[in-house]
């Protein structure tokens, strides 16, 4: 758990990821496409992929991936950051941890 929250606190936007996942695609290409440059940890390629999920799951978050991250706060998986998205919160949610500047 310690290893997860240093991944998390590093960064201002976290994703954690799996190649075989297309929701998780379709999560970093929303972020990409605002001009976002998250902090991507794929879990399906890294070292101790299984225990970060792990460790995703004892906070509540199920589906594990994809899961985001803003300004060290857990935001959730895809159905959370689109509903952020569609009511116009996401974005100054971004800018407000200098993850966006527009």
């Amino acid at each position: 758990m310690d290893k997860l929250q240093k991944m998390i606190s590093e960064k201002s936007v976290v994703i954690f990821s799996k190649n075989s996942c297309c929701m998780s695609h379709t999560i970093k290409t929303l972020f990409i496409d605002f001009g976002v440059n998250p902090t991507i940890y794929e879990l399906d390629e890294i070292n101790r992929g299984k225990e970060i999920e792990q460790a995703l799951a004892q906070l509540g978050c199920s589906p594990t991936v994809p899961v985001v991250f803003i300004g060290g706060q857990l935001v959730g998986g895809a159905n959370q950051v689109m509903s952020l998205h569609l009511n116009r919160s996401l974005v100054p949610m971004l800018k407000s941890v200098g993850a966006l500047w527009v």
